[in-house]
């Protein structure tokens, strides 16, 4: 589908809609007039296949307790061996409301308090709310940055892993907030380390399916010919892919017999949920018909960075943008132009945006800033712009 006819069918208002993004500024920004471009959902309705679903559903008026027909593993394995190679079977999938909440219960299951879990920072920071909240000690290895490109530091990181005695990795891939799509080389490494000092692996896959780069994406599962499957537990979801992260029905991957049973075993002293119905159709609906709906959705994110980066180069190119490989999260850090501690005040005051503060992903990025691309293309020009006009002020 042509991308502006994408946008014409499927962009829609959300404000006064109970959203999070928008109807909640003032809560969480203090200002309700902000422009949001910062939670990662998108303003996009899910494919129409999904509200077809959902609408047959509802008007048949139960919503009862269900189960998990064939039909749902056929549309979901057939996707991720289509789109990633990535091959699945039924006895290793778990479902849960969320990958976050999954993230939580797999740190209780696989660590004991005051443990130490690493991450590889700037990270998404529920990673480091999972450590925190769980009594678990947190542990982070800095990603290598220079000029806006990112790589692992794998001396640093196996150090901290020794120094420390961790126990468990979350790996994030694709990385969130720096949009890395990491090699089959990076991955290997980093399990490998993890394998040799016997540190359990949670890899959060979620945006597995925003590639916007010529990098493929390749899952840990697939890593080394499936070398890792006894040593490797993968959350993913369909809520990033396809904007239903509400519906709260998520994936936990588990190949190694040994670790479901260990999973299956602690699971059910935590959560005795039901898994969601409307969930899991709206997720069956997706995978089965919206293929032409992602690639149109990633069309527009590739417009929408480009226009963002090209932008910033020409007018304020001091202003350093990080290539967007994987995920729709612009990365961009203002420290050439705006003192770290004023940054707030220049996003919010000056500019008029709501975005994601780079020390939220970690302490050492500051004057840094995350911008969502997954929303209406005129969106990413009037934040654009105003960044630009409030950016070239500072010079004056």
């Amino acid at each position: 589908m042509e991308m502006q006819k994408f946008v014409d069918m499927y962009s829609v208002e959300r404000r006064n809609t109970r959203c999070l993004k928008w109807d909640a500024l003032e809560e969480r920004f203090g200002d309700p007039n902000l422009v949001a471009m910062w939670v990662a959902d998108m303003e996009f309705k899910a494919p129409r296949a999904v509200s077809e679903a959902l609408v047959e559903r509802a008007e048949h008026g139960v919503f009862g307790y269900s189960v998990t027909p064939d039909s749902y593993y056929e549309a979901y394995f057939n996707w991720q061996q289509k789109r990633h190679g990535i091959h699945l079977e039924k006895e290793w999938i778990r479902f849960s409301t969320g990958v976050v909440q999954e993230l939580y219960n797999l740190v209780n299951i696989f660590t004991e308090e005051e443990d130490a879990v690493i991450i590889i920072t700037p990270v998404y920071y529920p990673f480091h709310n999972a450590i925190r909240d769980t009594n678990r000690k947190l542990v982070r290895s800095e990603l290598i940055n220079e000029d806006g490109k990112y790589r692992i530091d794998f001396d640093d990181f196996e150090k901290q892993i020794v120094e420390n005695n961790v126990k468990l990795f979350i790996l994030c891939s694709p990385h969130n907030p720096v949009g890395r799509v990491w090699s089959e080389e990076e991955l290997e490494t980093v399990l490998e380390i993890c394998k040799k000092h016997h540190v359990f692996v949670i890899a959060d896959e979620i945006h597995q399916d925003i590639m916007l780069g010529k990098r493929k994406f390749i899952s840990a599962l697939n890593v080394k010919n499936r070398t890792f499957h006894d040593n490797l537990v993968v959350v993913t979801a369909p809520s990033k892919t396809f904007n239903l992260a509400c519906l709260l029905n998520a994936h936990t991957i588990i190949p190694d017999e040994k670790i479901r049973e260990k999973y299956d075993q602690a699971i059910k002293t935590i959560n005795q949920t039901e898994k969601s119905l409307m969930g899991q159709i709206a997720a069956e609906a997706a995978y089965t018909h919206g293929e032409e709906w992602v690639e149109s959705l990633l069309e527009v994110i590739r417009h929408n960075f480009n226009y963002l980066k090209n932008e910033l180069e020409k007018h304020a190119p001091k202003a350093i943008v990080t290539d967007l490989e994987g995920t729709y999260l612009a990365w961009i850090d203002l420290r050439p132009y705006v003192n770290c501690e004023e940054t707030k005040e220049f996003i919010q005051d000056k500019c008029g945006l709501a975005i994601d503060f780079g020390e939220w992903f970690s302490d050492k990025c500051k004057g840094f800033v995350r911008l969502n691309m997954a929303t209406d293309p005129k969106l990413v020009e009037l934040g654009t712009q105003r960044v630009i006009t409030e950016l070239q002020k500072l010079e004056c």
